[in-house]
């Protein structure tokens, strides 16, 4: 089961990777996001098992997690925190791609972060929209749903904030320019045009 598992991720990583890259056509972008998809799990598998070994103390009891476990609902919450963080980190991928195409002045850094902050109360937004869920999910769920709900919780914030401040910047070192964002030119563009005077 183990071993189907980590076949399984790696297999949806890779799968992600192509989707982005053929969406982009960047493979800078897929890798990108795969790296802020996997800072997002390790960051809420590490404070869930850190609540967990706390769980008698007050950070512990503060979490209200006594017996971390990786079962089905665990699993069905980091699948719904990739999701999320992944839709999110595609919207500012796109809002980079386009002011690429449109902004013709400023350098690579001002571009991008033109676009951070274009996408930044949208993110924000949804953010908080999602978190009022969450919450309410914490604290009118139960006790069955506790260890998904606060997952969620923690992976909403993790997802929102690695969507502009792990993403972005991946992409940056990755070596993205402004000839790799240009429209790829269509064989036979030249000829559907007005013919030369």
């Amino acid at each position: 089961m183990q071993t189907s598992a980590v076949m399984a991720i790696l297999i949806s990583l890779i799968a992600i990777v192509c989707y982005i890259w053929a969406r982009f056509q960047q493979i800078t972008f897929g890798l990108a996001a795969v790296v802020a998809l996997v800072h997002d799990i390790l960051i809420v598998l590490g404070v869930m098992a850190l609540a967990s070994y706390l769980s008698g103390n007050a950070i512990g009891d503060i979490l209200l997690l006594n017996d971390f476990r990786i079962n089905l609902p665990m699993v069905a919450a980091f699948l719904t925190i990739v999701g999320y963080s992944l839709n999110d980190t595609i919207v500012v991928f796109d809002r980079i791609r386009d002011n690429f195409r449109k902004v013709r002045k400023g350098s690579v850094l001002q571009i991008m972060n033109r676009s951070v902050n274009e996408t930044l109360p949208r993110t924000v937004l949804t953010s908080v929209t999602t978190l009022l869920v969450v919450l309410t999910l914490l604290l009118a769920g139960g006790e069955i749903i506790k260890g998904f709900a606060i997952a969620l919780l923690i992976g909403v914030l993790i997802g929102t904030y690695s969507s502009i401040f792990v993403a972005s910047p991946a992409v940056l070192v990755l070596g993205i320019s402004r000839e790799d964002m240009l429209p790829v030119a269509k064989e036979g563009a030249e000829a559907e045009g007005d013919p030369a005077p």
